[in-house]
């Protein structure tokens, strides 16, 4: 830190946004980029999703890491790159093993499978350039309403969440050779929320007893298990702040909780910055400089990293931080650089990539996981595994006319069996239409009902969509009363839409994987073993099946 200014030191402790493109050395997003890291100095970049009209369009594993490359050559001091790989790379880069969503391998209960999705993640990791891994998320999700934890959490049980993530951390250390840092969140806990923090300002309205004996359970775990940073989330928790004021400015929970009763010595860095459950109270300027005074050493993905740099500087002047506090979270992110070996090699092998992106041991480690994660709640008569496939309609309910949910589970159906017949709906599917389809399905005698819903940023909820309940009326009001098997592909909670259903499964998982598993467990190709991590009301227990 010798030749460095203060301007420069807290640049360290910004990591900003952007594609995982590679954009054009003569486009005005490169020259962003490369402003901010030549003249700028910032510390790092965290690849995000672009969306295109509508649609989440993944990064290209060699132009993200060509990227990477072109942005560490232009930087004096090595970049700390990062990703929030919560199911391996998948989450944001194509061409990777497809890993279930954390809630599968809760389904699952095997702590190995969670392990081995930490250590892949950590070599899938630093074959694309990313050292530091947003993962595991350690948020107990006991509400089945929250838009934006649910399924990216291993369930609602504190201590099974806890081993989890445990394992996961362990897993993904245990790669020396391909050594990333993990993060647990989102502190002190975002799973009991009903709010997404990307739209609003969540409120985790429990008792400082509850908080301790439930939230606070998986990330004692994760400092135990020697986690590497603990991001912040944007929510009120006034049993431990009284301010109305987002947990990552709050210095009684980032400091006073984080720091001092739990004892974390690592990296603190915020949630995105850009949401608006911090936006719409505070400018960005004031977000970061309220951030650091709270406990921060980190500050992710703000809107303007300059104006960022020039708050901070203007609070030093002022006397609200000083150049001490800086130079300490400075001092932890060079560490952090060091722990993964950026003094040494900071480049990404291309032509390796592929090897480690597109291994096939890995793809059978996200299969196998998904498989186990199956889960039968109810099964009259032994409708599961389909004992006429050739005369059982299937109806794909899909989330979005946009998406391609559900396509994966049509094409194994068909593959399996070609006279059966296969709806793909969309949530604006009118009724009339519905009553048509309807009407030719005279000669099924089972109907299945694969409903999708997921979970993500801005989405405000997370329910099976309102335009299917015409298709479930229509279904269940059939005089010959043929059995219905309903399958939550994605969120378990959408099974309280489907009450009726002769049978249900559920998958805890939207991706790829999840879609074949339970076309494998509808053709009694695998076995269900998995057990629900959360309770569904009305529906299941938490551990259901119990049999």
């Amino acid at each position: 830190m010798k030749g460095m200014k203060l301007r420069d030191k807290i640049a360290q402790l910004i990591i900003a946004p952007c594609f995982g493109e590679d954009p054009a050395s003569s486009s005005d997003e490169y020259r962003k980029f490369s402003r901010w890291v030549k003249e700028l100095h910032i510390g790092g970049f965290i690849a995000v999703n672009r969306v295109v009209s509508g649609t989440v369009r993944n990064a290209e594993p060699h132009a993200m890491a060509s990227f990477f490359n072109r942005m560490q050559r232009l930087s004096k001091v090595p970049l700390l790159m990062a990703g929030d790989f919560e199911r391996g790379a998948s989450m944001r880069v194509a061409n990777t093993a497809k890993f279930p969503h954390l809630m599968a391998y809760g389904a699952a209960g095997d702590l190995e499978l969670t392990r081995q999705l930490g250590a892949d993640t950590a070599r899938e990791s630093r074959a694309l350039g990313v050292h530091w891994v947003f993962a595991p998320d350690s948020d107990v999700n006991n509400n089945p309403d929250n838009p934006i934890i649910n399924t990216r959490s291993f369930g609602e049980d504190p201590a099974k969440v806890a081993a989890h993530v445990k394992a996961f951390i362990e897993g993904a250390h245990s790669v020396p050779a391909s050594t990333v840092l993990v993060t647990a969140k989102h502190f002190p806990g975002h799973g009991d929320t009903g709010v997404d923090s990307h739209l609003n300002l969540p409120v985790l309205e429990a008792s400082r007893q509850r908080i301790d004996t439930t939230e606070m359970v998986p990330f004692r775990a994760a400092i135990a298990a020697g986690v590497d940073a603990v991001m912040s989330a944007h929510m009120a928790v006034p049993a431990i702040e009284s301010e109305h004021i987002p947990a990552t400015v709050s210095a009684k929970v980032l400091t006073t909780l984080l720091k001092n009763e739990l004892g974390f010595k690592g990296l603190v860095v915020t949630d995105a910055m850009d949401m608006q459950g911090l936006t719409k109270m505070f400018p960005v300027g004031e977000a970061a400089v309220r951030a650091l005074e709270a406990g921060a050493d980190v500050l992710l993905m703000p809107r303007d990293p300059e104006a960022v740099i020039q708050a901070v500087e203007a609070a030093v002047r002022d006397g609200r931080l000083t150049e001490k506090r800086i130079t300490a979270s400075v001092l932890k992110v060079l560490a952090a650089k060091a722990k993964v070996g950026l003094n040494v090699r900071k480049l990404v092998d291309i032509e390796a990539i592929t090897d480690t992106t597109e291994s096939a041991e890995f793809a059978g480690h996200a299969q196998t996981a998904a498989d186990r994660a199956i889960t039968v709640l109810r099964n009259e008569g032994s409708a599961i595994p389909l004992k006429q496939p050739g005369q059982t309609c299937f109806w794909v309910l899909a989330e979005s006319r946009y998406g391609v949910g559900g396509r994966r589970f049509a094409e194994e159906v068909g593959r399996r069996q070609r006279t059966a017949v296969v709806h793909i709906l969309d949530p604006q599917v009118p009724a009339s239409e519905v009553d048509i389809l309807v009407s030719k399905t005279s000669a099924c005698v089972v109907h299945v009902l694969a409903g999708y819903a997921s979970t993500g940023a801005y989405k405000s909820d997370s329910r099976l969509p309102a335009g299917y309940a015409a298709l479930v009326s229509s279904l269940t009001a059939n005089p010959s009363k043929p059995p219905i098997v309903t399958v939550a592909v994605g969120v378990p909670y959408i099974l309280r839409a489907l009450p009726s259903a002769t049978a249900q499964m559920a998958t805890f998982s939207s991706v790829i994987t999840s879609e074949i598993a339970a076309v494998k467990a509808l053709f009694g190709e695998i076995q269900a073993k998995g057990h629900t991590p959360v309770s569904i009301p009305g529906i299941a227990r938490l551990g259901d099946p119990t049999m």
